[in-house]
């Protein structure tokens, strides 16, 4: 008889411990997979929800919203109109997106650094505007490696969400500035601190017409196109193509135009080499239009290689920007 009761005790604990394994993975986060964010966040947890949280009808100030503690200040800071920042929810790092600002913490000059000063100083401003705590923990190593290499800021100024930080991570619902999301983890050396206000994507991309390059070139003189080839050559894809029909269509519209085109290059690899492709590049695009019925004595082709950049070559970002073909008009 005590054998079966044994037997039957041990039953009921192994179904409630796989009772409660399913119901904390049932609650457990889930990350967005779908293209676009959303910008009022849907629930993500069971437990966690935007709506939820009260609006703050307090005056914070402009975007980062806070300073620095006195004493403290920024080592370097990395601050983008938009981007994208992991926050943790429930262990598991969620993707938000919009104008973010992400710093290093250090002690100013002539001080000394206070973990306990910089982690209080921050809590008690937060909580005063209306903040509210969704997370105060640490991730697991599983979960630093299932999202680290989505993050492109990993590295940089102002980086967290290693498995063996403590993130304290804070929201605020601003009545004037919408949702606005604050992490930050400090040791005794110093701290690192994250702000994220969520915004939508402006859309800023729009189709390369002929009617925009002529009224471009009788404005400006210029226009700055970015056409693709293969990598490393000097063959037109398929949407390179296009876009010289583009300005196939704009020399046919206006007939005593006259071009110069001219191919640049980022600063990756040998110069002499990449001085060459932009010069073939350019003639690629100007023997296009010669088959598209443009007589040569209206174009020129020329090529810069890396020599003309116009952004510094210190992100892979600016390089593509300077990967650009350039139609000068010629007087």
């Amino acid at each position: 008889m005590k054998k079966k009761s044994l037997i039957l005790a041990i039953s009921v604990l192994l179904a409630s411990c796989h009772n409660e394994a399913e119901q904390k993975e049932e609650s457990s986060p889930r990350l967005i997979e779908s293209k676009e964010m959303v910008t009022e966040m849907a629930t993500i947890t069971e437990d966690f929800k935007i709506e939820d949280i009260e609006v703050s009808s307090a005056d914070i100030g402009d975007f980062p919203f806070l300073n620095l503690p006195t004493g403290l200040q920024a080592a370097n800071v990395l601050e983008k109109n938009f981007d994208v920042c992991f926050f943790p929810l429930d262990g598991r790092m969620v993707p938000f997106e919009g104008r973010l600002y992400k710093a290093n913490v250090v002690a100013s000059q002539g001080e000394d650094y206070s973990q306990r000063y910089f982690e209080k100083s921050i809590e008690e401003y937060l909580l005063a505007i209306g903040a509210v705590k969704v997370f105060d923990g640490e991730i697991t190593k599983e979960e630093y490696e299932r999202y680290h290499r989505k993050d492109p800021n990993k590295g940089g100024a102002g980086d967290m969400g290693y498995w063996d930080q403590h993130i304290h991570f804070y929201v605020v619902r601003s009545k004037d500035n919408g949702n606005i999301y604050i992490q930050y983890t400090s040791n005794n050396a110093g701290g690192q601190l994250n702000i994220l206000q969520e915004t939508v994507l402006e859309q800023t991309i729009t189709k390369i017409t002929s009617d925009k390059i002529a009224d471009d070139l009788a404005e400006k003189g210029k226009v700055i196109l970015y056409i693709n080839f293969d990598t490393d050559k000097s063959n037109l894809t398929a949407e390179g193509k296009e876009v010289v029909m583009e300005i196939t269509a704009a020399l046919h519209k206006d007939k005593s135009l006259k071009i110069s085109i001219e191919g640049h290059t980022d600063n990756t690899g040998d110069a002499t080499h990449n001085k060459r492709l932009s010069q073939d590049r350019a003639e690629a695009v100007m023997d296009h239009i010669i088959l598209d019925g443009i007589s040569q004595d209206r174009l020129i082709a020329k090529g810069f290689g890396s020599s003309s950049p116009l952004f510094s070559n210190d992100t892979e970002q600016n390089k593509a920007k300077n990967r650009r073909v350039e139609l000068i008009k010629i007087n």
